[in-house]
């Protein structure tokens, strides 16, 4: 009997010398975590023997095949980082069902949206499920392009963002996204902007040292084989290094074309 008793002693006592741990972080977002426990390696208890959550041991009961992790007992604030450990003995893995349940989604709901006068994208939110970026794209030159990232509050109630933004002449169309952990971006509805900017043009049409706008605009140039060569926001670009030839550019909200002598 009291070799049996040995013997399970020592088995406990290599589990432990080559225990290991499983963590996970996120943010508290009034759900719980489950956990699928198997046996020890050495078929004595189960894989798990402590939980923490931020550094607090669990009282929940993890003498089971399954169990639950409530993160309510903790008490945190929605959306406060939390970070799970797993304390598991060598030889087997337990394995979290949902880690899902506490990363940020783009649940958001858009409240308003809109562009200034003075240029400035203003727009409220509500129902967001953690701190994600918003994405703020502009629909210029038959593409969709990013002209802003701003981080998001990731409260559900109504939050607040603002994003200098550039627009063109006519007709302005911008969009938010937010992409969480599944890494498919939620896109908002579109935000339309008529702006009364004076068409902006360019010239010489063949171009020695320096290509000139009307105003200042956002521009991209690409050579004949679709390469981009310059890109950026002025009103005039220096192009005396580049070589002879065809090149092509997006600016204001047409396309053309030019050549480098």
């Amino acid at each position: 009997m009291k070799k049996h008793l040995l013997l399970i002693f020592f088995s406990f006592l290599i589990s432990f010398a080559y225990a290991d741990k499983l963590e996970l972080s996120g943010i508290y977002l009034g759900k719980n975590v489950y956990v699928m426990n198997p046996f020890s390696d050495s078929g004595v208890g189960y894989c798990v023997f402590q939980v923490t959550v931020n550094g607090q041991t669990s009282a929940d009961e993890i003498a089971s095949s399954a169990f639950e992790i409530d993160l309510s007992q903790f008490e945190f604030d929605f959306g406060e980082k939390i970070n799970i450990v797993l304390h598991y003995k060598g030889g087997c893995l337990p394995r979290i069902v949902n880690p899902e349940a506490i990363q940020p989604k783009a649940s958001f709901e858009i409240q308003t949206a809109e562009v200034d006068k003075n240029g400035i994208l203003h727009w409220t939110t509500r129902n967001e499920s953690g701190a994600l970026s918003f994405v703020v794209q502009q629909y210029r030159w038959n593409k969709w392009i990013t002209v802003g990232e701003v981080e998001g509050n990731g409260l559900p109630t109504v939050n607040k963002y603002k994003l200098k933004v550039r627009t063109h002449t006519g007709k302005n169309i911008f969009r938010l996204s937010q992409t969480d952990y599944t890494g498919n971006p939620k896109y908002s509805s579109r935000i339309a902007h008529e702006s009364r900017k004076a068409k902006v043009s360019f010239g010489p049409e063949k171009v020695k040292d320096e290509l000139l706008f009307t105003s200042e605009t956002l521009y991209e140039i690409y050579d004949k084989y679709g390469n981009i060569v310059f890109k950026g926001f002025g009103d005039k670009v220096k192009l005396e290094n580049i070589q002879s030839g065809l090149y092509y550019i997006n600016y204001d909200n047409t396309m053309g074309s030019f050549r480098k002598k």
